[in-house]
């Protein structure tokens, strides 16, 4: 798992790859800092009603961001929800007691690698095998779409960091 004490900041010059998935990296470990070192319980609190927003719910949806984009649309592989159903379009928001804390984490740290050794191989001109709307995307958009997707979530989890212990940062 990326260590989020220890967040490595994207380089300032570096070819267009390294970038982006530098700044994807960035805000991995930024979603997992705004997580590290509170309790199953505090990472399940709900701290801005009426939303349903947990550091917990925000990991386990960006899990399945992850899955989505990379295993299912870019490499065409089957992978079926891990938190959410037709009947609970937002489970991973909502039902937050389904799988254990750790479990949560073990899965999004297996989504993160999975999706890492799937860009690897791929060029970012690479078109998906799934599609968005009928169209199918590069890879370039698919890692500009995540850093966009985990650069909102983070303001999120800022928000609900802050919410449970005042802890704050970038």
């Amino acid at each position: 798992m990326t260590d989020p004490v220890n967040r490595v900041e994207p380089p300032f010059v570096a070819d267009e790859v390294t970038m982006l998935e530098s700044w994807l990296d960035y805000h991995r470990a930024t979603l997992l800092w705004k997580c590290h070192g509170l309790t199953d319980a505090q990472l399940t609190v709900r701290s801005i009603p009426p939303s349903t927003l947990s550091l917990l719910g925000l990991v386990r949806h960006l899990t399945e961001v992850e899955r989505s984009w990379y295993a299912r649309r870019l490499a065409g592989r089957e992978r079926p929800p891990l938190y959410y159903s037709d009947a609970e379009p937002d489970g991973y928001f909502d039902s937050l007691d389904s799988t254990p804390v750790a479990e949560v984490f073990a899965a999004y740290d297996r989504a993160v690698q999975e999706s890492r050794a799937l860009a690897a191989n791929t060029d970012l001109e690479a078109l998906s095998i799934g599609t968005v709307d009928g169209l199918q995307v590069s890879l370039r958009w698919i890692h500009l779409h995540l850093i966009e997707e985990y650069a909102r979530h983070n303001g999120h989890a800022d928000l609900l960091r802050q919410c449970i212990d005042g802890d704050t940062g970038e």
